[in-house]
């Protein structure tokens, strides 16, 4: 006999209907994001051939989705030649929607991802070495403000590691140095946070308000392991040589401590930010450089389609937090992000 009061069908055929609906619900969802994707790539790149070659995808099917895009939205979205594809008024109105929506999308994945991974209300972010106490105390503050919920795993890593952690999907988001290598990447703005000259308090150029870095000419230089950030180590040591300071050596050292300890027991000097410097330090001296040639060039980082709340609200607040606690400002427009070809100065 069957155990239990049967359930009256009415009810058993409500719940099977629910369930088909909300699968019907989602594959509608996934088929527009996939009709809205055909359209950007054809709208961003003028060609059928060349937007399926960038979807993966042939060219018939490609154009049988636009067709059924412009069916379904009632609007023509690109005029067609033999020779070329024009987006229309109303498919350029509707573009700038479709990328919203895109953006949107790619947050939500990013969210199941992490969740998938077993990593559901946790973010693993990064910070670089040379951010002062007060930038990672105000970080943590405004994360915890904007994504309460949210674990924020946080670390101390140099560019180089924290690009490696991001390809290999062991990072989520961090705060990198330029130029680097930024393919396959979204980028905060990019912020100059200006450096200036530590040198030992009875060194000539102590006694300057400005210092030119050709009067640091006959000085070792103390700087971070090339290995940490390649392409600002070589951009740094390259500009120095164009404004006149060749080191007579490079020492490398990260360490506050250790950095003090080489700067008093060798002629050396060492570059850094006025936030980072102690003011109380008897022994040493900070100094702006003449016409501000040096700077350390920020923003956060992560991968394309990697974007959701708690990736961006971390991204928020890390240029928050070097807005409040350290002279920086939006970077200048001829600033590159990318790698040089090859440096010009190597030591």
């Amino acid at each position: 006999m069957p155990r239990g009061k049967p359930q009256p069908q009415h009810d058993v055929q409500d719940r099977y209907r629910s369930r088909i609906d909300q699968s019907t619900i989602w594959f509608l969802v996934v088929d527009l994001i996939r009709h809205l994707q055909c359209f950007v790539a054809v709208a961003e790149e003028s060609h059928f051939g060349r937007a399926a070659q960038r979807l993966g995808m042939a060219q018939p099917p490609l154009s049988q989705r636009i067709q059924r895009l412009e069916r379904e939205l009632g609007v023509r979205l690109f005029e067609r030649s033999s020779r070329r594809v024009t987006i229309t008024k109303g498919g350029t109105l509707l573009l700038d929607e479709a990328r919203q929506l895109l953006a949107r999308s790619e947050a939500l994945m990013a969210t199941a991802r992490r969740i998938q991974d077993g990593h559901s209300g946790l973010l693993r972010a990064a910070l670089s070495p040379d951010i002062t106490g007060e930038m990672v105390a105000a970080t943590l503050a405004g994360f915890q403000e904007r994504q309460g919920g949210v674990e924020l795993e946080l670390h101390e890593l140099p560019t180089a590691e924290q690009l490696a952690r991001l390809a290999s999907h062991d990072l989520d988001v961090g705060l990198i140095h330029h130029p680097c290598d930024v393919s396959g990447l979204e980028l905060g703005p990019v912020l100059r946070h200006e450096l200036g000259v530590l040198l030992p308090h009875a060194a000539p150029a102590a006694r300057l308000e400005t210092v030119p870095l050709s009067a640091l000419s006959g000085y070792e230089l103390i700087l971070f392991p090339r290995a940490h950030a390649p392409a600002v180590h070589d951009d740094l040591l390259t500009t120095c040589a164009r404004h006149g300071y060749t080191p007579a050596a490079v020492r490398h050292g990260h360490g506050s401590s250790f950095t003090r300890g080489l700067l008093l027991s060798c002629r050396a000097v060492a570059f850094g930010p006025r936030d980072a410097y102690d003011a109380r330090d008897p022994d040493l001296t900070w100094r702006p450089l003449s016409g501000a040639p040096l700077a350390w060039r920020h923003s956060a980082a992560w991968l394309k389609g990697r974007g959701d709340a708690a990736v961006r609200a971390f991204a928020d607040t890390v240029t928050d937090a070097l807005g409040r606690t350290a002279a920086v400002g939006p970077d200048l427009p001829s600033g590159p992000t990318h790698l040089r070809p090859a440096a010009e100065y190597w030591i």
